[in-house]
Parts: C-alpha cells; sequence; structure tokens
C-alpha cells in the first residue's frame, strides 16, 4: 500500500510546485502541510524528481520550479522518480502445501507484469498538465477565493 501512497505524494508535490511557482508558499513546510507528511519526506521526494529532471532546486532555498513544459511531463515521467516502481507486491509469505498458496506467487507474479505495463502505458498518456488543469477546475468549482491562482493557472495550461 505505501508505493500507492508514495505516487500519491509525488504527483502532490509536483502539482503544488506548479500551482505555487514563483510564489512564497514553496518552503517543504509549506508543501508538508498540504500533503500532510513531514518536510524530510517533502525534500526526499523533492529530491526524486530533481534527479529525474522534473524539477529545479537549490540548495538552502524554497525556490522549487517545474524543470519542462507541464505537458511533457506524463504521469509515468513521475512514477519514475519514484524508489520503488512495483505497483503490485506479492505476498511470499504462503504456505508452500496449500493448493493456493503454494501456487498463487507464480501466478500472481504473470499477471501482475501484465497489469504492470498496462497501468505504465496508461501512465504515459496522462500528462502533468491535463491532471493541473482538472485540479484548477475543480478548485474553482469549490472556492472562488482561490480565482487569482486558478485563474492564472487555467490561462496558462491552455497556451
Amino acid at each position: 500500500m505505501k508505493n500507492s501512497l508514495q505516487f500519491s505524494d509525488t504527483v502532490h508535490i509536483i502539482s503544488y510546485i506548479a500551482i505555487y511557482q514563483n510564489s512564497d508558499r514553496l518552503s517543504s513546510i509549506n508543501i508538508a502541510e498540504s500533503v500532510q507528511t513531514n518536510p524530510t519526506n517533502v525534500r526526499k521526494i523533492m529530491g526524486n524528481l530533481r534527479n529525474a529532471g522534473l524539477i529545479k532546486t537549490i540548495n538552502g532555498r524554497p525556490t522549487p520550479s517545474i524543470a519542462k513544459e507541464i505537458n511533457e511531463i506524463s504521469f509515468y515521467d513521475i512514477y519514475q522518480s519514484l524508489d520503488n516502481k512495483e505497483l503490485f507486491q506479492i505476498d511470499t509469505n504462503t504456505e508452500s502445501k496449500c493448493v493456493v498458496g503454494g501456487n498463487i506467487q507464480e501466478i500472481l507474479q504473470e499477471e501482475y507484469a501484465i497489469l504492470q505495463a498496462t497501468v505504465e502505458k496508461k501512465m504515459k498518456e496522462i500528462s502533468l498538465g491535463s491532471f493541473l488543469h482538472q485540479l484548477a477546475v475543480s478548485e474553482t468549482k469549490k472556492r472562488r477565493k482561490n480565482d487569482d491562482i486558478t485563474r492564472d493557472f487555467l490561462k496558462k495550461s491552455q497556451e
């Protein structure tokens, strides 16, 4: 389960950076408040995003920025920044003498490989730009007080 949270947190962090780029809200503390995690975890994820070439950072300065055009960054690119890239994990602690426990690992491994490839293919089709557009539209419907942030972002995402 932790892998899916890691991906979710990574998408959250890169989205936050894109939305609040060029603002004073980009400290790891501010980002951690949004993600509901600790700043150390945010810095670790940002380091992975930086190493993947998706964001730029300067040590000691709360000024991360997106390194590429948002429509050129896919969910697959973000996923590739993760430490663990297995979406599905097999429980290796099963009873080998049981009909199910003795065979499930082998069969699941084959099925999980198919699922992994299918999900990765779909991830390549989802851009950070299209995701952020949906996020901004959703925010505009929920809270008018953030129109200044979403309006500017929606303009940028349509260019």
